[in-house]
């Protein structure tokens, strides 16, 4: 595959020693095995030295269904129209998909109009168990109550869809991706957005790596690489690093309301054959988030049973809670516990395990879509429908409306296509394409966010009168309802003062039904180069709250409770005083802290590419 990034160019755009390092390179690792090479220059120049250019008609950041969808979407426009152009998409896992996390029940709608005739495919995507039973119940501490499916929303019926690992359909994507011809490069984490001389997007450059903590260049070092395009589509899921820079840089999120966040933390486990009754959907709300009709958690569970013996598991809790001593992970280990969970695991393993956030603020929280030389796509921009508990089937069509508004754009200059010139005109402006925002209002996918627009705002008003809101809105208002329900601000400042609650305590793991979190964690195949600086950090101009333990002192640290992956701790040294530690070498990649540290102090950066978990059946 690596062969195909060098030789896509003549060999004059690139030097030997650069197609050498690219060919050689193993993109599933951190490229900790890449040629020593003798510096004979400063460490600032070697770190400042000018990086090697790549260009592309269009290129996608993110390799999940959104980027994929939109590649595919291209190529497909291209053999249609009998005219090629030159697509890349940059994936920072180690393999297409080790990124992916999610429920997942998928309704393929989407897929339907991408492949129509998947399911007459030799080689068919991964979607072989359909769903059969649906059950939504409430839970008491030991008790439960079933809500009959005819009182819910009808987005949560699940007629039609199937229950699947949505790692390995973006896996089978990404094949298809490859057949097709399309550049799809893992291992390359996109570090920085890049612009032209009038602040439009031109690319991203790659990040350098074999730079030790101390931040001096090893022996292994290697410049980030630039890969320019006429369009830049960013496709990282939510809370995408680049994403959040372009949205800021132009204004993308005004008049609209701030974005508002779930963390998701997920199991995958492997139950006798006899046990498992594929197509089996169950949700629940109420125990252990919801202990009265006015608590205003947000949050429930899943538990799907898959073919041949698996159940995928997980708890979503909305990260606008407010009490700080809340622990999502901890809540989700003693969940298993209910007799309603814990009958469905007796006897299986647990063998995988991860956490990503999720967008939950739905349709005021849309940002503008597109902007000069790119757009965002996928749940970068945020099109997950939490009330309907799916985001993979609108993320494939915002993909394919995105390939559709470009394709025709890239093609008018037909002696600038980048597969046929090799480079880019310098006289070719970045436009907006803004038939995109068009084309994404005018489609399902805003009809189906704007019939549940205010259901999660509802939820502040407390569990019992969120639930009646929903109700009334799915079975008689549809979205017509002239209000719209405010939340005005992000999901950091929602966290209260610690004094105001009691400290939870949280249950023992077993071993058996529970875990503790570093046991878990090694399930992730979560891994990242220990000599490399922390892609966690702190913001500048945030160093003082951080000095002067604020988030201790005021909130009990929450930052050590809400990261799934036990990243942030407080340690106490010989002076008796309680620092922050960031053991950043532990980081799944879920975002939850770059969303819900107090005052938002933390800035996510990409660690060098392939870092990260190494997700199988997520």
């Amino acid at each position: 595959m690596l062969s195909r990034f060098a030789s896509r160019l003549p060999a004059s755009r690139l030097s030997s020693s650069s197609i050498r390092s690219i060919v050689n390179s193993n993109p599933l690792k951190p490229r900790l095995n890449a040629s020593i090479r003798a510096f004979s220059s400063e460490d600032d120049d070697l770190l400042s030295s000018e990086r090697e250019a790549m260009p592309y008609d269009v290129l996608i950041v993110g390799a999940g269904p959104a980027g994929l969808a939109a590649a595919i979407r291209l190529k497909q426009l291209a053999i249609e129209k009998e005219k090629d152009i030159s697509i890349c998409v940059l994936e920072k896992g180690a393999e297409v998909g080790s990124h992916i996390l999610s429920g997942n029940v998928f309704e393929p709608r989407a897929l339907d109009e991408l492949f129509p005739d998947w399911r007459e495919m030799d080689d068919r995507p991964p979607l072989d168990t359909l769903v059969k039973e649906d059950k939504f119940l409430a839970l008491t501490e030991t008790g439960s109550l079933e809500i009959p499916n005819i009182l819910l929303p009808s987005q949560l019926h699940n007629d039609g869809n199937y229950i699947i690992s949505l790692n390995q359909l973006v896996r089978w994507m990404g094949a298809k991706a490859e057949e097709m011809e399309i550049e799809v490069f893992a291992g390359f984490a996109a570090s920085e957005v890049l612009y032209d001389e009038e602040g439009a997007v031109k690319g991203i450059a790659t990040r350098d790596v074999g730079i030790g903590k101390d931040g001096k260049p090893k022996a292994t070092f290697e410049r980030g690489m630039e890969l320019r395009a006429r369009q830049t589509l960013f496709a990282e899921g939510a809370r995408g690093s680049c994403s959040e820079e372009v949205m800021e840089k132009f204004n993308l999120r005004d008049g609209v309301q701030p974005q508002t966040f779930g963390i998701g933390v997920k199991e995958v486990w492997e139950i006798p054959e006899e046990k498992c009754k594929p197509g089996f959907v169950q949700h629940t709300l109420g125990w252990p988030l919801q202990h009265g009709p006015l608590d205003q958690t947000f949050g429930g569970s899943f538990l799907y049973h898959m073919a041949p013996n698996t159940i995928l598991i997980g708890f979503v809790i909305g990260l606008d809670y407010e009490n700080p001593y809340i622990n999502p992970y901890r809540e989700f280990q003693r969940w298993k516990h209910h007799p309603e969970i814990s009958k469905h695991l007796e006897g299986g393993e647990c063998v995988s395990y991860g956490a990503r956030v999720l967008n939950e603020g739905g349709y005021h929280a849309i940002p503008k879509l597109t902007f000069p030389g790119g757009a965002l796509i996928g749940c970068s921009a945020g099109f997950l429908n939490s009330v309907k508990i799916k985001g993979s089937h609108t993320a494939i069509k915002s993909g394919m409306v995105a390939a559709e508004a470009l394709y025709p754009k890239l093609v008018e200059m037909e002696e600038f296509i980048c597969c046929e010139t090799y480079e880019i005109n310098e006289e070719e402006k970045p436009q907006e394409i803004t038939e995109y925002q068009t084309g994404m209002e005018e489609s399902w996918v805003y009809d189906e966010l704007k019939e549940v627009r205010n259901c999660h705002a509802a939820f502040h008003w407390g569990f019992l009168p969120g639930l009646a809101y929903s109700g009334f809105a799915a079975h008689v208002l549809k979205g017509k309802e002239p209000w719209t329900l405010e939340n005005p601000t992000p999901d950091s400042a929602k966290t209260k003062p610690a004094d105001q609650y009691e400290e939870i305590v949280y249950p023992k793991p077993d071993g058996i039904f529970s875990f503790d979190l570093l046991t878990n964690l090694a399930r992730s195949g979560t891994a990242h180069n220990d000599d490399q600086p922390a892609h966690l950090r702190i913001k500048t101009d945030k160093q003082s709250i951080v000095d002067s333990n604020e988030s201790l002192k005021t909130y009990a640290g929450p930052e050590q409770r809400f990261c799934p992956a036990g990243v942030y701790e407080y340690l106490e040294d010989e002076k008796g005083d309680k620092n922050l530690v960031i053991n950043a070498q532990n980081c799944v990649h879920c975002k939850c802290c770059s969303i819900k540290m107090p005052h938002e102090y933390i800035k996510w950066t990409v660690p060098e590419g392939a870092g990260g978990p190494n997700y199988a059946m997520m």
